[in-house]
């Protein structure tokens, strides 16, 4: 039996700047869910969020809403920087300056209100306003000097590897890929969902909660399919090929050996197939989880592809089991 080494996820995202990046996501997400909720007996239910030129408040929100607004905003942020390739060149610039503005804006708007029973007796922001402006923009700079590494080109489709199996004898292939970040992404949404759903056990009878529910839903259902795409188990075997998905192994996609045309491995990146996760190009159907090497099969006419680790002793066994073409088209 073949195994694969379980370096997938980590394979893509040893570089520096992808974990910093990661760790800045993760950070300020719990900054803007865990503030309004440490420092939440020092006010109200309600909050002040506005202020005139004079820096009186005239505008409030509860504290729901303060606390769910921006974080939802954040990971809508974060998963156009991350998963929209036209993006991806502005990533740092963007992930830096909205992060530094809207922490500084959750700090100021907290650090406003705390102590005031009435919104209306609410601080001024005013000089708090000034040095997130400034500091967001500085940061904006700094993230557009950040240099973006090129990804490596896809090989050439050529003729697909085949291995030697002796009659009589069964061979099996496994590997596993798992990605950090798209774990980190399932658990950030998976907290809004949860504290959304906190905030409205905690209202009362009277509270308007229907507007939690168009948080929870959502974000619950985001978490779940992240999860879903965030690791794979390739098995290859006499029966053809599973990929199993997420921490449980739960779906899983079967092709028939008979039904597997040809296998090959192929070098792929996230640009080239519109991002991470479950991906659908013009290069058929691709589960991106690291830059590098992939496992392609055509089956049925439509390939597939999966980020797997010694993907070119896969496509021979799966060549040998087939009896697959010499060459791929």
């Amino acid at each position: 039996m073949s195994e694969g080494k379980d370096r997938g996820g980590l394979a893509g995202l040893k570089s520096g700047p992808a974990w910093g990046t990661a760790a800045w996501a993760a950070g300020i997400l719990a900054l803007l869910v865990a503030l309004p909720l440490a420092a939440h007996r020092g006010f109200e239910g309600v909050l002040a969020t506005h202020w005139n030129a004079w820096g009186e408040p005239d505008g409030a929100l509860p504290l729901w809403a303060v606390m769910l607004v921006p974080t939802a905003i954040w990971i809508v942020l974060v998963a156009g920087a991350v998963f929209w390739r036209a993006a991806r060149r502005w990533r740092a610039a963007v992930l830096l300056s909205c992060g530094v503005l809207l922490a500084g804006e959750q700090v100021s708007i907290v650090r406003a209100n705390l102590s005031h029973a009435d919104w209306r007796d609410a601080d001024s922001v005013l000089a708090g306003a000034v040095v997130t402006v400034v500091a967001a923009g500085a940061a904006g700079l700094v993230g557009m000097l950040v240099r973006r590494r090129p990804g490596s080109p896809a090989l050439p489709g050529d003729g697909g590897p085949r291995a030697e199996v002796p009659p009589g004898e069964r061979h099996v292939w496994l590997s596993r890929t798992a990605n950090p970040w798209l774990y980190l992404l399932s658990a950030a949404t998976g907290v809004v969902a949860l504290a959304a759903l906190l905030v409205g056990m905690g209202m009362g009878a009277g509270d308007p909660a229907a507007p939690l529910w168009l948080l929870i839903a959502p974000f619950t259902v985001a978490s779940l399919a992240v999860l879903a795409c965030s690791s794979v188990r390739v098995r290859v075997a006499e029966r053809g090929m599973d990929v199993a998905f997420g921490p449980l192994g739960w779906p899983v996609r079967h092709w028939q050996a008979a039904d597997i045309e040809w296998a090959r491995a192929e070098n792929r990146t996230p640009a080239q197939v519109g991002g991470w996760g479950y991906r659908l190009s013009g290069l058929g159907t691709t589960v991106m989880l690291r830059s590098g090497e992939c496992l392609v099969i055509r089956a049925k006419g439509k390939d597939f592809a999966v980020s797997v680790d010694d993907a070119e002793r896969a496509a021979a066994l799966l060549n040998s089991l087939t009896g697959a073409r010499a060459s791929a088209p």
